[in-house]
């Protein structure tokens, strides 16, 4: 049958010690090579430098960072009649959390000369302040799909 997945969707834990989905699912993203435990050190060490500067809960800030990166609209390049356009596509709630992570993940590891904690705190600590380079590239694509507006009639072909 076309159009139907045969996956089954891996179900993730929460993390052991704020007990959410959210952080769960940005350690494994941050995850790598397997090493978990590295990944949980990371993201707790940041969520207590969040909380050490003077945040009353750091789960609510990085809950709420997420959101504020998390793109809404965005570009797919499709082939129609021997030209590519760009057209603009609500992005689904899941993909929302992928890309918001791997954004702020990214703009953290691309920061030099400090631990990745910090620079990851520094970088949900940024993205609350509507600032940062994860809220650049969450404005860069959010424009790109602004000024494609006009071939959103394409996306009924896809």
């Amino acid at each position: 049958m076309r159009g139907t997945k045969s996956y089954k969707k891996h179900l993730v834990k929460p993390d052991p010690k704020y007990n959410d989905l959210t952080v769960s699912k940005f350690i494994n993203y941050l995850m790598q090579r397997g090493k978990k435990t590295v990944a949980q050190k990371i993201v707790y060490d940041a969520l207590d430098i969040i909380k050490q500067k003077g945040k009353s809960n750091p789960v609510n800030i990085f809950k709420q960072a997420i959101e504020i990166i998390s793109p809404s609209v965005e570009v797919k390049s499709r082939r129609i009649g021997g030209a590519n356009y760009q057209i603009p596509i609500k992005v689904d709630e899941r993909r929302q959390l992928n890309l918001a992570c791997r954004w702020i993940i990214q703009a953290a590891r691309n920061k030099k000369g400090k631990s990745m904690s910090q620079k990851l705190s520094e970088e949900l600590l940024l993205a609350i302040d509507h600032q940062g380079a994860a809220f650049k590239k969450k404005e860069d694509v959010m424009r790109m799909a602004q000024a494609n507006q006009a071939f959103a009639y394409f996306a009924r072909f896809i």
